[in-house]
């Protein structure tokens, strides 16, 4: 027993190591494709100066936040001024540990490919999420500056608000699966490719579109990115923030993406599963292809879904926030009700 609890032990850390270190990799070069894409839509390059094709831009921008001075505006209150972006990163680092990256493999009883495997972790992620606007409400009120504070309390109204929506959405994804738990939600979405998958064979493609609204709205994304609006309030909620600190709320920010993406990933489009079903056989390419076939699929869709969110940003014009408000309390919210009720009479009848 001894031995089995230092194996799941050494393998634990090294999950949350290996995770932690991709994740942050990857917020990096988001934000470069961002700059990329972003340029393309605006008919230029984007960065091409740091490394070949400016592919260590993300390098040199890390170097230049570490390096500059960490400044502490002399009105600000200290404990809460730090805490906002430790706790913004925190939860959007945390919330990564339940998600599901690949098939069931096991070494020694411990999943390769998910840190933390429990029945209800769809409930923990939301859960976590919503505790990050807390970081974001913080940071506004402790900062002693107006535009900190309108923005922390436009971004606290708007996570409310279209949580509520997100929430909502996934209701319909759980009646269909019968489960909280990740795995067997993407299990069932397996048997036969893209057909099975929820935005399709579950009729859930109403909820792919609130989730998809609401997630915007969750991360402060363009059209709904009110809380850092430049030209109106500053930088928004961390007006006040420099170097580091300030570098920890960009990381937060780009690190929810990814999560909502694969968190979309896993419940309306097939996570892992391949869109082909079992057209090709499971064992392909031997026991590597096996463990990385699966990664690579829920990569390429988180890739995809991380794409849509640039496009976005780079094609639609912000909303007021009347617009914004509305468009949540009025539309999203009884169409994420309407959902449930369809779902649950379409489950009824079938039952029947």
């Amino acid at each position: 027993m001894e031995v089995n609890f230092w194996i799941f032990l050494l393998l634990s850390v090294l999950k949350v190591a290996v995770v932690t270190v991709i994740l942050l990799t990857a917020v990096a070069y988001t934000v470069l494709l961002e700059r990329k894409v972003v340029g393309r839509i605006q008919n230029r390059w984007g960065p091409t100066r740091v490394g070949p094709f400016g592919l260590l831009q993300p390098l040199a921008d890390g170097i230049k936040l570490f390096l500059k001075e960490d400044l502490m505006p002399t009105g600000v209150y200290k404990p809460l001024y730090i805490a906002a972006p430790v706790i913004a990163l925190s939860c959007a680092l945390l919330s990564i540990s339940m998600i599901p990256f690949g098939a069931n493999i096991k070494y020694h009883g411990v999943d390769l490919f998910q840190i933390s495997d429990i029945n209800i972790g769809l409930l923990v992620i939301l859960g976590i999420t919503s505790v990050g606007v807390y970081g974001v409400a913080l940071s506004g009120w402790s900062s002693n500056n107006k535009y900190s504070l309108l923005g922390a309390l436009r971004a606290s109204a708007q996570v409310i608000s279209y949580e509520l929506a997100l929430g909502l959405s996934v209701i319909g994804v759980i009646l269909v699966s019968q489960s909280f738990r990740l795995r067997e939600i993407v299990d069932l979405q397996a048997r036969h490719g893209i057909v099975s998958w929820n935005v399709f064979g579950g009729f859930q493609f109403v909820a792919f579109f609130i989730y998809l609204t609401a997630a915007f709205a969750e991360t402060n994304r363009t059209p709904f990115d009110l809380p850092e609006a430049e030209s109106e309030l500053t930088a928004g909620y961390h007006t006040e923030y420099s170097s580091m600190k300030f570098a920890m709320f960009f990381m937060a920010e780009y690190a929810n993406m990814i999560t909502v993406g694969c968190v979309a990933t896993l419940l309306f489009l097939g996570g892992w599963t391949s869109p082909f079903g079992h057209l090709f056989p499971a064992d392909l390419g031997g026991v590597v292809g096996e463990a990385l076939l699966p990664v690579f699929w829920f990569v390429a869709k988180v890739f995809c879904f991380l794409f849509l969110y640039i496009w976005v940003r780079g094609t639609l014009p912000r909303f007021r926030y009347d617009q914004l408000m509305g468009f949540g309390w009025k539309f999203l919210m009884p169409l994420a009700i309407a959902n449930i009720l369809a779902t649950s009479l379409w489950l009824a009848f079938h039952a029947a």
